[in-house]
């Protein structure tokens, strides 16, 4: 049967199921680990893991929205357990608090990516065009600039880019366009209204059931708080500090999520051949491949947000991290990390 939802309440999606990942039934939790959960969110994956934790094992969380690091820090809800530990930062920066923490190495890291229900549900945020509010977006509320002001420098070919690639819009330069034209009549878009309103005008054909904003807020939504590019950081982390056979376990809820998740545990599960070196050993895989999970049928009819949720696992070999065997053929010494994060 259907629940309700009340406002700005929290359904942890795919909850017993990536929880139980990060150890599988055989083995169960190690008894000295360490676990992160680097999108605390709300903090139901973190109770959850923190009942099945043994009293010299460790939970470390993240999150870079002030509103969670309240939540689990004071009122009736604050997690007290002395195994327990949360710090205010992006989830593609798990690996370095680790480190910084003299923590290490991980028995296990899940992430949760997107936005959470409170995020959407509270109009404040300016995440939704179900309520008219300052159109914010941010997941870290107190750096970065929101989409208003965002939009009040962004050119058309920019927007129209951002609109296309990560909201897979046909219509990204008619509403660039568009989004332009009412800046330059001295009409700036400051509002989750006025953007839709603006959007609903350029788009010509609207999918069915689907609000015709969607696609641009969730493009706007990812590109000012760089989610594709804190969720590349945060797996290229992985494989430095997860122990020998320690799980990663990341829940998406986007194709583009989803398409890198799978992407990036597909090419590190593999033995990769050296075309320059064709008689040369092979690289050693990284990791292994544990496939993917899809919510129930009960549970998408108890949270339709769930719908869309896809859980992808892999486990850590034993094979000695290096730079030469993290890296794509090619690539270079590195990349910079940026200070976004999630939920």
């Amino acid at each position: 049967m259907h629940q309700e939802q009340t406002p700005w309440q929290h359904t942890t999606v795919l909850l017993p199921e990536a929880v139980n990942a990060l150890w599988g039934p055989e083995v169960g939790p190690h008894p000295q680990g360490l676990y992160v959960d680097a999108t605390f969110g709300r903090g139901g994956h973190s109770r959850l893991l923190l009942s099945h934790l043994g009293p010299q094992a460790k939970l470390l969380a993240l999150d870079r929205d002030p509103e969670a690091i309240a939540h689990a820090t004071a009122g009736p809800q604050a997690i007290t357990d002395p195994r327990f530990r949360i710090e205010h930062a992006a989830f593609s920066n798990w690996g370095e608090v680790v480190s910084e923490l003299g923590l290490g190495p991980v028995h296990g890291l899940l992430m949760d990516i997107g936005v959470s229900s409170p995020q959407i549900d509270n109009p404040e945020r300016g995440f939704s065009f179900r309520f008219d509010a300052p159109l914010d977006m941010r997941m870290d509320t107190t750096q970065g600039e929101s989409v208003a002001d965002y939009l009040a420098h962004a050119s058309i070919d920019e927007l129209a880019e951002v609109i296309q690639t990560y909201g897979e819009e046909r219509f990204a330069r008619p509403i660039a366009k568009a989004l332009v034209a009412r800046r330059e009549a001295g009409q700036p878009v400051r509002t989750t209204a006025e953007l839709s309103n603006v959007v609903a005008g350029a788009v010509k054909t609207r999918e069915a059931g689907q609000n015709p904003a969607t696609r641009t807020f969730q493009a706007l939504r990812i590109h000012v708080n760089r989610e594709l590019g804190e969720l590349q950081d945060a797996l290229e982390a992985a494989l430095k500090m997860l122990a020998p056979g320690g799980r990663l376990a990341v829940i998406s809820f986007h194709s583009l999520e989803d398409r890198i998740v799978k992407t990036f545990i597909a090419k590190h599960s593999r033995d990769e051949v050296d075309r320059r070196a064709p008689f040369a050993p092979p690289k050693a895989k990284l990791l292994h491949s544990l496939g993917r999970i899809k919510p129930s049928y009960d549970e998408v009819d108890g949270n339709p947000r769930s719908r869309s949720a896809v859980l992808r696992v892999a486990e850590r070999s034993d094979v000695p991290w290096s730079h030469e065997l993290a890296q794509p053929e090619g690539a270079g010494a590195g990349k910079g990390r940026g200070k976004g994060g999630r939920k």
